[in-house]
């Protein structure tokens, strides 16, 4: 069975324990993040720290319902101030909490246990693509001048080079000078994407074309 290590009173011993636990614990975590997805300094860093600053707030609190309503205020506030982040990271800050929040009551084993198993199960998902659709469409976006009818005007472009195409959505930008008009389209096997997008560029007298995939991981959420 787990059990804390805390008593009534928290003591120098066990606070440099704690404080040195999470510290281990928090660089498994962003090494972990570092592996399995790209991300920048600043996020791993903060991954780094994160559990031992939630070990400190917990050991802070003991017990105290006072000083517990007090820290989940502070917490709320440095939430609604930070940039939400993709779900990956989401799940990497609340991942680095509950070390954090097992370590500060002084479950180091448990705690401990926790990080790694977590942690192998992640790199064994990212290693195997756990979930990865194997999607072959892609969002095309087209810029074409207001006075150039978007009906048809693609259409024998769309039919030697994709297998299937839907528009699904078109709107006026730039003052009402031009349309942006959204694809989604299925490309030929073998089919030369500069060739393509070339092929538009002269039709829409080489304003903007995007080819990309729907979604990709800074919009996933």
């Amino acid at each position: 069975m787990f059990s804390s290590i805390l008593g009534t009173e928290l003591t120098v011993a066990n606070f440099i324990v704690c404080m040195c636990v999470s510290i281990v614990l928090g660089l498994i975590v962003a090494m972990v993040h570092m592996l399995t997805v790209r991300s920048n300094k600043n996020f791993i860093q903060t991954l780094c720290i994160l559990p031992v600053l939630v070990t400190m707030v917990i050991l802070l609190v003991n017990g105290n319902l006072g000083t517990g309503v007090a820290v989940a205020g502070a917490f709320s506030l440095v939430r609604f101030r930070s940039i939400p982040g993709n779900s990956r990271e989401i799940m990497a800050v609340f991942f680095a909490m509950a070390i954090g929040l097992a370590v500060g009551t002084g479950y180091i084993a448990f705690g401990s246990l926790f990080t790694i198993l977590v942690s192998l199960f992640l790199f064994v998902l990212s290693k195997i693509s756990f979930g990865e659709m194997k999607n072959t469409e892609k969002k095309l976006v087209i810029l074409i001048p207001e006075d150039l009818d978007y009906t048809n005007v693609f259409d024998n472009i769309f039919d030697n080079y994709l297998d299937r195409f839907s528009l699904v959505k078109s709107k006026t930008t730039n003052m009402g000078s031009l349309f942006e008009l959204t694809y989604m389209v299925k490309l030929k096997p073998e089919i030369n994407e500069k060739e393509f997008m070339d092929k538009i560029r002269v039709k829409n007298g080489n304003l903007k074309v995007l080819l990309s995939h729907p979604l990709d991981e800074s919009e996933a959420l």
